[in-house]
């Protein structure tokens, strides 16, 4: 099985993306010379506008399908740093700080139960990044969907001197990863579809382990990275930058080759990434199950390694150390490095 086959076609998404960036930036002129006017970063992963002494940065993103996954399960207490970290964890890249969330909920019948829970989990999860949720939107739609769509945009501010474009990328720097949980936000359709197949309809109280059914397995929140970043790395608003990190990315839809090259100067530079992280044990089962390609697994999932910074050889170290000591979880290690070979070379750890 592959992502197009499950209902996801991932150069179409490409190719829409293209479009509706093209006619955003019709946009822009109408804001030349006043406050508000944007930046212009091809492939990046927020938005940003000049403000005069700072950059406000702006992204959306949802929990996608993983919703589907909390609805057979009646679970909905986790589906909040999800929400969270698609966006917040997108506006780091760029070094932001993300200072605030809103939400909107689609759903087809409003379940006060189920949205409590979620909304619930989405405050305690921008708690803790300390992130404000100043507002949102429910909207009942029975005529429109069979299922709920959670989206969230998030704001961040950044000062100009830190706003990190990766221009200075260069072949020989260090690539470091840090450890993902099982899947994001992205993805899910896939591993769906192949357990629906494997398991049949009742395939999320399957026995994955022990512990876990294969349900509860898939629905393993995400790992959220910006506050540490904040902390360790980056420094936020008002703080020092602590490391000189040339470049971020979020390995989310379109895996590690379709969002590494996202944030490098030009397409002559490439990347040799011989030491990624494990992936999951469920996504080794779930490639064996649908037979999936290695190709196509990290095409779809983050396969262990959720975001990645890139930085000069001589800090990689360090770097890692101090990562690690704020948060084991996190497995920072030098992943690879740049190359100029303009192509992503992946040592697959299936």
């Amino acid at each position: 099985m592959d992502y197009a086959s499950a209902g996801v076609n991932i150069q179409s998404g490409d190719q829409a993306s293209k479009a509706a960036y093209a006619n955003a930036k019709k946009t822009f002129a109408s804001r030349q010379g006043l406050m508000g006017q944007p930046f212009e970063q091809e492939g990046g992963f927020a938005g940003a506008l000049d403000m005069g002494d700072f950059l406000l940065i702006q992204n959306d993103d949802g929990t996608g399908t993983k919703h589907e996954i909390a609805d057979r399960l009646g679970k909905y207490d986790t589906l909040g740093d999800d929400l969270a970290a698609m966006v917040v964890d997108d506006a780091i890249c760029v070094g932001a700080e993300v200072i605030s969330l809103t939400n909107t909920l689609d759903t087809p019948n409003v379940d006060p139960e189920s949205i409590q829970a979620l909304t619930a989990g989405l405050a305690e999860a921008c708690k803790n990044q300390k992130i404000v949720i100043p507002g949102g939107e429910i909207a009942e739609l029975s005529d429109a969907l069979n299922r709920p769509v959670w989206n969230a945009t998030a704001v961040g501010i950044v000062k100009k001197d830190k706003f990190i474009t990766g221009a200075d990328i260069q072949e020989g720097d260090a690539i470091i990863g840090l450890a993902g949980r099982v899947i994001r936000s992205n993805g899910a359709t896939l591993a769906r579809k192949i357990c629906e197949k494997a398991f049949g309809d009742n395939w999320h109280q399957e026995k994955f382990d022990e512990d876990q059914s294969w349900g509860e397995v898939l629905l393993t929140p995400s790992k959220i990275y910006h506050r540490v970043l904040l902390d360790h790395v980056l420094g936020d608003f008002e703080g020092t930058r602590k490391f000189p990190v040339k470049g971020l990315a979020h390995i989310t839809g379109g895996g590690v080759p379709g969002n590494l090259p996202r944030i490098f100067p030009d397409a002559s530079l490439g990347a040799e990434l011989d030491n990624l992280h494990e992936p999951h044990e469920a996504l080794k089962q779930l490639v064996q199950l649908g037979d999936v390609s290695e190709d196509e697994a990290y095409k779809t999932w983050h396969c262990g390694t959720a975001m990645m910074l890139i930085i000069e050889p001589n800090h990689a170290e360090s770097l890692c150390q101090t990562l690690n000591a704020a948060d084991p979880e996190l497995q920072a290690q030098v992943v690879g490095h740049v190359t100029d070979t303009g192509k992503i070379n992946i040592i697959s750890k299936f």
